[in-house]
């Protein structure tokens, strides 16, 4: 233990050596204190979170990542093509030991600047909430400086009905000779519709079993989130409908009718009291519009409920944001392990770009090959080997790249959503144990069999 902590420390050391990471660093304490104060906000609640809360962070989370790729291409890289690192290679020291060290390093340095940053952050929001007027400082405690849960409508099990369509439709010639998949997903999407469909005139019931958050939530206000969506691409019209919230029949019903646009979420504040005495929370909705509106059978309808205070969720937010960079530190070593420094910088990047092209991923697991389909016919060629290895190539990595990309920090604070134990719990499992102790364990495999007297050669 105290030569992997010796070799932490001297990571820390020369981590500041680098001239790239005191620039970055001084630019990141630089940018979360000024950005706030030269980004005039609206007056609200929110946009005072955006700007404070989701800009920064958001800085934050880039300018350290990037800091964090480099550093550790570059502190490992560099030690190996200088050979420096056989000055501790020839110790009885295990290599796994340097790696591993180098790794703790680059951590301590992130854990300095990101809780530094993040604690002017934390302090510039609650600066900045004094300038807000009364009724958006009421607005700011109780719907972003707060940790609010949330329970949806159970998704209905339509797929077996998918299927009992696409055999029926499969019996069609026309139908048969066209791609298989491409036929169960539009008829997927068919049913999806119509499960989320409201009709001019047509009322929609949605129930929510609340039995288990019952006492919590009494006489708390809470919040009902809903979004639509309309056939018109962009559109920019507001709908009347008649919203019934509560028992059925009881004074304590809440009745609102409200027009709204579509394409947007809205907030609807509840009042207390409204579950039945089964725990069960009603909700009704009567389309009093012209047109067909569809609510997302995954974020249609949403409760929000009160479930802890900011601070806490706060802390747990930064938290994720720390695994995330663990993971990018254990890519950056993993790259150096083999890999020149700019070649190694380069690759790390080229994972991190990977990350974010999600859709095109999607695209082609979903119509099981990486050509264009025919959307005249809905066919594409006959699948060959190389569609196949593509698509599984796929498969894994948007696998992989899920693991780390289902928590979003950023956005659950600024919308005072709730960061639970559990959601922590299962980002340090997911995105540190499991993806960076892959990496990890690739990366010290490598290089304990690296022949590193051969790079004092080339040197």
């Amino acid at each position: 233990m105290q030569s992997l902590l010796a070799i932490a420390r001297l990571t820390f050391k020369a981590a500041f050596r680098f001239r790239l990471v005191p620039l970055l660093g001084l630019f990141l304490i630089g940018g979360v204190a000024v950005l706030p104060a030269v980004i005039i906000h609206d007056g609200s609640a929110r946009g005072l979170t955006q700007i404070v809360l989701t800009y920064t962070l958001g800085l934050i989370t880039a300018v350290l990542g990037l800091a964090t790729l480099w550093l550790a291409c570059g502190t490992l890289a560099r030690d190996i093509e200088e050979c420096q690192i056989q000055m501790v290679a020839v110790k009885p020291v295990p290599r796994w030991k340097i790696w591993a060290g180098k790794w703790l390093g680059i951590m301590f340095v992130n854990l300095l600047l990101l809780g530094l940053s993040t604690a002017i952050v934390y302090g510039q929001l609650l600066w900045r909430a004094k300038s807000l007027s009364e009724n958006q400082r009421i607005i700011l405690q109780n719907e972003v400086f707060i940790a609010r849960g949330s329970l949806r409508p159970p998704v209905p099990d339509y797929e077996s009905e998918v299927q009992r369509r696409a055999q029926e439709r499969l019996k069609n010639e026309r139908v048969a000779a066209m791609d298989r998949a491409e036929v169960v997903r539009i008829i997927r999407d068919q049913v999806r519709a119509e499960l989320s469909a409201v009709p001019p005139g047509w009322m929609r019931r949605w129930d929510i079993d609340m039995s288990h958050l019952k006492e919590q939530v009494r006489d708390q206000f809470m919040f009902l989130r809903i979004k639509f969506l309309t056939p018109i691409p962009e559109d920019t019209k507001t709908y009347i409908g008649l919203w019934r919230i509560g028992p059925a029949g009881s004074p304590r019903q809440m009745v609102q009718e409200l027009s709204q646009a579509a394409n947007t979420f809205h907030e609807i504040p509840l009042n207390p009291n409204l579950l039945d005495e089964q725990g069960k929370l009603t909700i009704e909705y009567a389309n009093g519009s012209d047109s067909v509106l569809y609510f997302p059978l995954e974020e249609g309808i949403e409760v929000l409920y009160r479930e802890g205070g900011f601070a806490l969720n706060y802390v747990r937010g930064v938290t994720i944001i720390f695994c995330w960079l663990a993971l990018l530190a254990a890519v950056g070593l993993f790259a150096a392990s083999f890999l020149a420094f700019p070649v190694a910088a380069f690759f790390s990047l080229a994972l991190l770009l990977v990350s974010f092209s999600t859709g095109t991923m999607t695209q082609v697991i979903e119509q099981g090959t990486i050509r264009a389909v025919d959307h005249e016919t809905g066919q594409v060629g006959k699948a060959n080997w190389f569609d196949e290895v593509t698509v599984l190539f796929f498969k894994g990595m948007y696998w992989t790249v899920q693991q780390v990309r289902d928590f979003s920090p950023i956005e659950s604070l600024s919308l005072g959503r709730s960061i639970t134990w559990g959601t922590l719990a299962r980002a340090v499992a997911q995105v540190v144990l499991l993806m960076g102790g892959l990496f990890a364990v690739f990366g010290i495999w490598i290089f304990e069999r690296r022949e590193l007297a051969g790079e004092q050669g080339k040197a």
